[in-house]
């Protein structure tokens, strides 16, 4: 028990740390609680390192502390106190300050859960905490768009959750224990196949995968900025390193490969075309997230065939917690509308460059990390004898230009009419800088990144 629980510092850290957060909050202290938030997140940062060695699991294999568990740790954490920074730097004042701190590290302890699953309690136990947590953080405006966003946030989620649990008694039934790695035994039929469905709406829910995207639009787009950048980098990866860590343990020859090429496809295509009929800078990102969970895919079809999925979807990972919280921090300062970007690239120079290229990473346009992450997930998703589909995924990079390049070339473009430059605040400044510092030298250093792998 000692062993188990001295694996477990980040996360042991982290309750303790939620829990004084929402004293704090009962108190009506929102910096206090920023500060434990910010401090917490840190610590747990500072402890996940030494685990970077670590192949094991805890409590008998529920828990897994290896290495997707352990770079998500590294990779989820900072992004929440990045996330946490913005939304001080929007909600700044406002009623219920620092309960949105307090929901935004509760539910990254859910993430966590989630991302080193071993078993199918957990997983459940994962997707709970991390949509009750969701729910509140999109309705916290209790304005029309939010109230209805997050209903159909949690309708949605409700359905999808029960899918999910009924689905994996299959697994249970089948495998006789409801530990993942027991999965290996299963062979193909009705019992496989329900189990696999089950997980794949789950989990697809919560990562905006094609077909179950359908709450992603209106659930960001009716919450505060902040939230949405979260939601759209924290619980989606979580959720895509959780599919991980599941199909890892089937075996490839029962199909479900070819299943998540499939999806992995529908889900590029189908967010980056939906992208490019937006107006709403919020609602374009929204599907712009979408596709993005598409690449992540790509690694994810090699889970268990090359050594190089894992790592794809970590540098991937990263690459993209800075990348789209970055470009989200843009949106929160320069507005929702299409429109407000005209011309913002010369009258706010600095900040235009910095979309400039977190855009382009998104996009994959080489020497950014974006472009790293998806080279990598395009060579594991080669050697795994899917090579069709990282042509559709290259195809689908020349498709994001077209999106992405709606909001560069406006941005400096004469604007319609004279209007002051929306300038950053210092917070918000601060998250652009790093995460545009990041995603240009990262990129650069990402062999650094691959030998701690």
């Amino acid at each position: 028990m000692s062993k188990d629980l001295s694996l477990l510092q980040p996360e042991l850290v982290m309750m303790v740390v939620v829990a004084l957060m929402i004293l704090a909050e009962m108190a009506r202290r929102p910096l206090v609680v920023l500060w434990l938030g910010l401090g917490g997140l840190a610590a747990a940062s500072v402890l996940s390192l030494p685990l970077l060695e670590a192949d094991t699991s805890v409590f008998g294999g529920t828990y897994r502390i290896d290495l997707l568990g352990t770079w998500a740790k590294l990779i989820l954490l900072p992004g929440t106190a990045l996330s946490l920074v913005l939304a001080r730097a929007e909600l700044a004042g406002k009623e219920r300050e620092g309960s949105v701190y307090s929901l935004l590290v509760l539910v990254t302890l859910g993430a966590l859960m989630l991302a080193g699953a071993g078993d199918m309690m957990l997983l459940v136990l994962g997707v709970v905490l991390t949509g009750l947590g969701s729910f509140a953080l999109v309705a916290y405006p209790r304005d029309d768009p939010a109230t209805e966003a997050a209903m159909k946030y949690l309708v949605f989620g409700a359905v999808t959750g029960a899918v999910m649990t009924y689905g994996l008694t299959f697994w249970f039934g089948g495998a006789g224990t409801t530990l993942f790695s027991a999965l290996a035994n299963l062979q193909g039929g009705v019992v496989m196949v329900a189990g696999l469905v089950a997980v794949i709406v789950g989990l697809g829910y919560k990562a905006a995968l094609v077909p179950f995207h359908f709450w992603a639009p209106d659930a960001y787009d009716g919450a505060p900025v902040s939230v949405a950048a979260y939601l759209s980098v924290i619980t989606k990866i979580a959720a895509l390193f959780a599919l991980a860590q599941v199909l890892r343990d089937l075996s490839p020859e029962t199909g479900w490969p070819l299943v998540i090429a499939l999806v992995a496809a529908l889900t590029m295509t189908y967010g980056y075309l939906a992208a490019l009929v937006q107006s709403n800078m919020v609602r374009l990102m929204a599907y712009s997230s979408v596709a993005q969970s598409g690449y992540f895919l790509l690694g994810i079809v090699a889970v268990g065939v090359n050594a190089l999925s894992l790592q794809s979807l970590i540098v991937f990972g990263a690459a993209y917690v800075a990348m789209n919280l970055g470009a989200f921090a843009v949106v929160m300062v320069q507005g929702r509308r299409l429109d407000a970007f005209r011309g913002m690239g010369r009258s706010a120079p600095a900040m235009g460059v910095a979309m400039v290229i977190l855009l382009l990473s998104l996009a994959g346009i080489p020497p950014l990390f974006g472009f790293v992450g998806k080279a990598l997930l395009f060579a594991a998703t080669i050697d795994a004898g899917f090579t069709w589909l990282a042509v559709i995924a290259i195809l689908n990079s020349v498709l994001s230009l077209a999106v992405y390049l709606r909001i560069i070339v406006p941005m400096y473009q004469p604007p319609r009419e004279e209007k002051a430059a929306a300038s950053a605040r210092p917070l918000s400044g601060f998250v652009i800088a790093l995460t545009t510092a990041i995603t240009l030298l990262a990129g650069v250093a990402v062999q650094l990144l691959l030998k701690a792998m």
